[in-house]
């Protein structure tokens, strides 16, 4: 998730996507997200495991910004907003 296009990045692991998105977007819990204002789903990936995940998320946090940044824009380079599409 984004603030706005190369702002504030915030990376997380949920069980459902859809939900979590949309609770961070109505800051329903005081935190990162919500002060540093992160409401923008613009770059996600799917497991077959919950332990899959967890491990693709710690290596995402080690990862630079910059790659972050590339993976974002090889899939999404405007930063569009894909939260709108979990729901099609």
């Amino acid at each position: 998730m984004a603030s706005r296009k190369h702002g504030t990045l915030y990376t997380g692991v949920t069980n459902d996507l859809a939900r979590r998105v949309h609770e961070h977007r109505e800051k329903a819990e005081s935190g990162f997200t919500r002060r540093y204002d992160v409401t923008r789903l613009v770059y996600y990936e799917t497991s077959e495991t919950a332990l899959e995940a967890i491990a693709r998320e710690k290596r995402l946090k080690r990862w630079p910004r910059e790659w972050n940044i590339q993976a974002i824009e090889a899939v999404n380079p405007e930063w569009l907003d894909l939260y709108e599409d979990l729901n099609r």
